[in-house]
């Protein structure tokens, strides 16, 4: 977890706060992608992470390939709706639509994602992912259904 982020102040449980305190490690997707929390605000449903996009993600042009953006947008929109649901529940991604609108360079991208919706079985998402000059590089919307108790109810520690 980046030591810079910025927390809400209500105490989180579940797989995704256990991995944001360190008390589990972040999923290998998250990893495989370079996923850093930048800000957080559950009861508003934002988030901004980062994501290191190495040379291993470049295609023949020289620039990410787009399955990986678009796994990178995935990886902002879901956890914007997961980190505000109780623990042990999920929001598994059912539609995922992306817009490629300009070349991607390896570096650091910045994902910022935000729950446009949010109902008992069902959430939509939003957001894009920007280069280092700030340009939006990737837009996406998201529908996700909410399952509680998708991931059970155990603790991190045994």
């Amino acid at each position: 977890m980046a030591q810079s982020a910025r927390l809400s102040a209500v105490i989180r449980e579940g797989p995704f706060w256990d991995a944001m305190e360190g008390r589990v490690p972040l999923p290998p997707a998250a990893v495989t992608l370079g996923w850093t929390l930048v800000d957080i605000d559950p009861e508003q449903g934002t988030i901004e992470v980062a994501f290191n996009a190495t040379e291993a993600f470049v295609n023949p042009a020289g620039v990410v390939q787009g399955g990986f953006l678009a796994a990178m947008l995935d990886d902002t929109l879901g956890p914007a709706l997961v980190a505000g649901l109780d623990a042990g529940d999920f929001a598994p991604t059912t539609d995922l639509h992306v817009q490629f609108l300009r070349p991607a360079r390896p570096g650091r991208l910045l994902g910022r994602g935000r729950v446009v919706r949010r109902g008992r079985d069902v959430g939509f998402l939003a957001g894009e992912l920007l280069d280092e000059q700030g340009a939006v590089v990737a837009v996406a919307t998201a529908t996700v259904q909410i399952r509680t108790q998708m991931l059970g109810n155990t603790p991190a520690t045994e």
